[in-house]
């Protein structure tokens, strides 16, 4: 490397040395340095090889400058050299088979360069081979053909394996799979390869095997090795060297006389090993038979079937016995010969002869076995045991032949009972066959018809009925219809229909039913209320024409479909002349998201024609309420300021979800008012602070009851159980159920409906008072329910004042009439309530008079339909249930919400400000 005395002295030289300099400072700087270093194939990208600047004793601040880098031709290089630390990275994988084929070593040679002054170093980089390709043979499967004449010893050689991989990775052996026949030998080229020769061992057999198949591993010096099959077929060709072989040992056959010619008389056998023509058959007669049996008989070649020739005669020769060669087509034909014994049998040529002399065409099917229906006489002209005659009849049929005493006289009797209705005719078939060999027969067919009985009932296609009727049907129109089917024929099948009245409370419906005596068809006579009336049933008679007559009946299930036909009624607000109006008060200072009040709804209807939704109609101020459309919550959506109007008025439309839609409107004015004008506000704390004062000792319950006559009728509506949940679809479906009470005999639930009945009249010895608790649960996977209690206290008529007398079903329509005594109980409720306010005020004056921390927001709020009003006097929190609340509704914890009217509902003992238990 050139000193920097020796540069300065070169810039002092004349032009002319220049040149001359440039060349030694080259020459000299060119320092060769020949590093060599070694990776394995299929590195990751990335992978260090090499510290170049470190082995070289590069200086790494000066290779940036310098510009350090590989020079190569290559558009993707496999290597790359950091200009900041000198390291050699490969720059993507290497794969040595690509690089370097089958060489034994991968050698690849880098330039590096640096600049200012110009130095290359030289740089190899061997890439040692991995085991990453198992061996491969040229072809999936080879394909021998050897003669099983073969002598063991014969060698056949098989292409060898190809391994991608050197050295001690390429094909190191190769293996045969088990087999009798075969062994593998391997001879080694050197650099050629293992070449694998297949030697037979064993002889061969295409009698015992067609085909032999074997499978040639190769295997490479991996660890684990890696390994590729060939799967070699070795198809066995044949040798004459099989004689046919006939399938009897002896063959015997009965041939009649006078059989026409072209009859087979036998068909003899022969099979031979060999394949091709050395296994073909070629059958003729042998040279010992006669010229005469030329002229009778004949052999088909290829098939070996003796047909007839000429005329069979018994009398002139009853038994022939000729000898059958069988040949193969071989170049040197193999030869077997076989005897076959033809009898000739003497024949009967008479059929026996059947004649009908009295006969009686139709019998009726009430006719006991052993009726005579006709008589049967057969004739064979033959003699012997060729004219001894056998009569029979079909073993399927209720008849049978009855041998008489004269000879070849038969009756044709019943055997067992006849039903027409199974079978109205027969045609039987009477055989007669003589005893001769072969035997001969005759056939004779006769008709015999059965007449009719009346005995089968009607038969209704379907037991019992299942009808589905839509409410709001047309009176008059038919609604449905009933079919039955008689087997009997004629006046016997003629069916007629009624329906079963027998006058009773149970089926007064029947009342309104008509049927069309001829085809069946009911008609209604009156509309169907859903509401009033969900399922009934009742009996339909079918009676045939016969005589005597026979009927059968059944029973007809009709379930009424409920239409979208009443409209949502409005629970809250309700003002006290009857409108959906009502006023809210709210302090001024609430927050965002505070629960205003709760719309409440109710649709007498079921399904999607019962499903409300809620929405604003009209609204004073669209920045100041939200509603939720499926719980009927209104909510603040920002808090007041000064500017806002003091009173807000909200129309609300309540539909319901049927195909034509029917709704309802409500109206809430919500007051705004100062906090000190607020009382018994709420002071839910924060979740944070929920152990706080958790102890509340006040508790308020009051229970509603039900007071009807004494003498009233069974099916008498005591009341209804009303029940809301906010969910919808299987979640909001509610049903009702008795959970618990004093005599099941006296009362029935609608688990429907939440209709509580009476089940009979009461008598004496029943109990004044009656407790029933019932349970409301909805239809979730994970079933929520609340309970009501009713208590039902009977009274004498004189006593009972103001009692709503609620009709049958037939008159369900009219309107449940609120009881003297629950005006009563809910004036006593309002008084209580009244008390429970003045001793709240009295003791919230006790404290300071900043109210402002009293309103706190209800994070935890859970949506039900509960108006509750939360007060803190000392150290302890309440919360009272009203004045706005609806009498009878029911709290829940979490947010699903069981809301029942009109009999329970409780001020709760509060444990967890954010939690509400019944």
């Amino acid at each position: 490397v050139s000193t920097a005395k020796e540069k300065k002295h070169l810039k002092r030289m004349g032009a002319r040395c220049v040149a001359g300099c440039v060349v030694v400072a080259f020459l000299w700087s060119v320092a060769s340095a020949q590093l060599r270093y070694s990776i394995s194939e299929e590195t990751n990208e990335g992978t260090v090889v090499g510290n170049l600047a470190k082995d070289l004793g590069l200086d790494k601040s000066t290779l940036k400058d310098r510009k350090y880098r590989i020079v190569s031709s290559d558009a993707d290089p496999l290597f790359y050299v950091s200009q900041n630390d000198g390291v050699l990275y490969v720059s993507r994988k290497i794969d040595r088979e690509e690089v370097c084929a089958q060489s034994s070593t991968c050698l690849l040679n880098l330039k590096t360069v640096l600049e200012n002054p110009l130095e290359v170093h030289y740089v190899g980089v061997e890439v040692l081979d991995i085991n990453d390709h198992s061996p491969s043979f040229p072809e999936e499967e080879k394909r021998l053909e050897i003669f099983e004449s073969v002598l063991p010893g014969a060698r056949f050689q098989l292409k060898p394996s190809r391994d991608s991989d050197s050295g001690a990775f390429s094909v190191q052996q190769y293996k045969l799979s088990h087999n009798d026949h075969f062994r593998l030998e391997v001879r080694d080229k050197g650099e050629d390869g293992k070449i694998p020769i297949l030697v037979l061992q064993k002889s061969l057999d295409r009698e015992a095997a067609v085909k032999h198949s074997l499978v040639l591993t190769a295997l490479d010096g991996g660890k684990p090795p890696k390994s590729g099959n060939m799967n070699i077929v070795v198809n066995v060709l044949d040798v004459n060297d099989n004689t046919p072989v006939f399938s009897k040992d002896v063959y015997s056959v009965l041939l009649s006389e006078n059989a026409p010619v072209g009859t087979t008389v036998i068909q003899v056998n022969a099979t031979d090993l060999d394949d091709g023509q050395n296994g073909e058959i070629y059958y003729s007669f042998g040279d010992s038979v006669s010229n005469k049996l030329f002229a009778i008989f004949d052999i088909n070649p290829s098939t070996g079937e003796i047909t007839v020739k000429g005329v069979i005669d018994y009398e002139q020769k009853d038994k022939y016995e000729i000898e059958i060669e069988a040949s193969d087509k071989g170049f040197a034909p193999l030869t077997t010969e076989k005897s076959v014994i033809i009898k000739i049998v003497d024949v009967n040529d008479n059929a026996p002869e059947i004649e009908v002399t009295s006969f009686s065409s139709s019998i009726p099917e009430d006719s006991r076995p052993g009726t005579t229906v006709a008589l049967i006489s057969v004739n064979d002209l033959d003699s012997s045991l060729n004219g001894k005659v056998i009569c029979s009849i079909g073993e399927d049929v209720p008849f049978a032949l009855s041998p008489s005493l004269q000879d070849k006289m038969y009756s044709l009797v019943t055997k067992s009972p006849l039903d027409r209705e199974k079978q109205s005719q027969y045609d039987l078939t009477i055989t007669a066959k003589d005893a001769g060999q072969p035997s001969l027969s005759s056939e004779k067919t006769i008709s015999v018809v059965v007449s009719d009985v009346n005995d089968n009932s009607p038969e209704f296609s379907l037991s019992p009925y299942t009808f589905y009727v839509t409410e709001g049907n047309d009176p008059g129109a038919s609604v449905f219809s009933v079919k039955a089917s008689d087997r009997d024929e004629n006046d016997n099948a003629v069916i007629s229909y009624h329906i079963v009245r027998d006058g009773s409370e149970d089926n007064k419906v029947n009342s309104f039913l008509s049927i069309n005596s001829e085809n069946g068809h009911i008609t209604a006579l009156k509309s169907f209320d859903f509401e009033t009336l969900k399922t009934f049933q009742f009996q339909v008679v079918a009676t045939d024409s016969g005589a005597p007559c026979l009927s059968s009946n059944v029973t007809v299930n009709v379930f009424i479909l409920d239409q979208n036909d009443n409209a949502p009624v409005i629970l809250y607000p309700l003002s006290s002349n009857g409108s959906a109006e009502g006023v809210e008060e709210i302090p001024r200072n609430v927050n965002a998201g505070h629960l205003v009040t709760k719309v409440r709804a109710y649709d007498a209807d079921i399904g999607y024609n019962g499903w409300l939704l809620f929405s604003l109609q009209k609204l004073t101020d669209h920045s100041l309420f939200g509603l939720d459309r499926y719980t009927g919550q209104i909510r603040t959506l920002r808090s007041f300021t000064e500017t806002d109007e003091a009173e807000h008025k909200l129309v609300i439309l309540v539909k319901d979800n049927g195909n034509i839609s029917l709704s309802a409107t409500a109206t809430v004015i919500v007051r705004l008012v100062e906090p000190k004008e607020a009382f018994a506000a709420s002071d839910v704390k924060s979740a944070a602070k929920v152990d706080e004062d958790d102890n509340v000792t006040f508790y308020l319950m009051i229970t509603l009851g039900s007071e009807i006559p004494r003498n009233v009728n069974a099916g008498h509506l005591v009341t209804k159980v009303r029940a809301y949940d906010a969910d919808i679809g299987y979640n909001g479906w509610l049903l009702f159920s008795l959970q618990k009470l004093t005599d099941h005999s006296l009362f029935s639930l609608d688990r429907y409906t939440g209709q509580i009945r009476t089940l009979r009249s009461f008598t004496e010895t029943d109990e004044a008072e009656h407790k029933l608790v019932i349970l409301v649960k909805d239809n979730g996977n994970v079933s929520l329910s609340a309970t009501a209690t009713v208590i039902v206290k009977l009274m004498e008529p004189k006593e009972a004042f103001a009692v709503s007398d609620v009709k049958s079903a037939a008159k369900i329509d009219e309107d449940d009439n609120v009881t003297f005594y629950l005006i009563i109980t809910l004036g006593s409720v309002s008084v209580l309530f009244i008390i429970s306010i003045i001793v709240l005020i009295a003791m919230q004056c006790s404290k300071s008079t900043d109210y402002t921390s009293k309103y706190l927001q209800e994070t935890n709020y859970d949506g039900t339909l509960c108006h509750s009003i939360q007060y803190r006097s000392g150290d302890k929190r309440y919360m009272l249930v009203g004045p706005r609340m609806s009498i009878g509704s029911s709290c829940m914890n979490g947010g699903h919400i069981r809301h029942i009217y009109p009999f329970d509902f409780l001020v709760h003992k509060i444990q967890n400000p954010t939690t509400f238990s019944e």
